[in-house]
């Protein structure tokens, strides 16, 4: 009987994790979301649902560039229009209070991929870091 007992507890511990890891993973999906609605509809408040206030962006172009990542996106929405985009996660890994995720945004002549890292804070799922790199599209 104390086999029988501790294998319910076992199983029920394990669907308690998984589903809180189910719960987590839609939260962030919703996080990432509201990136993307900002990157591919040119809306910067969307920004802010997504992103910590001090999040960081980092990126090599020509050299290391770090900036606060809700300005840099906001500054580039605002002073473009919006073009078609298609979309798509690629990966999410969670552990405990932490993730991350790993996107692309692809355009016509290039993408960015994009590689997120979130933090549960206060019980929300905020991106605290984007490191991305482009990739160019070869022409057949």
């Amino acid at each position: 009987m104390k086999k029988i007992f501790f294998g319910f507890i076992l199983i029920t511990v394990f669907m308690t994790q998984v589903q809180a890891q189910d719960n987590d993973l839609q939260l962030i999906e919703k996080t990432i979301n509201y990136y993307l609605d900002g990157m591919t509809t040119h809306n910067s408040t969307s920004f802010e649902k997504a992103f910590h206030p001090n999040a960081t962006m980092k990126w090599i172009e020509k050299k290391y560039e770090d900036v606060n990542a809700i300005e840099a996106l906001s500054e580039y929405v605002n002073a473009n229009d919006p073009v078609k985009t298609k979309t798509s996660i690629m990966a999410i890994s969670i552990a405990g209070d932490a993730a991350n995720a790993q996107l692309e945004l692809e355009y016509d002549t290039f993408s960015y991929i994009d590689f997120m890292h979130l933090l549960k804070i206060d019980g929300k799922w905020k991106i605290v870091s984007k490191t991305y790199s482009t990739r160019t599209k070869s022409t057949k």
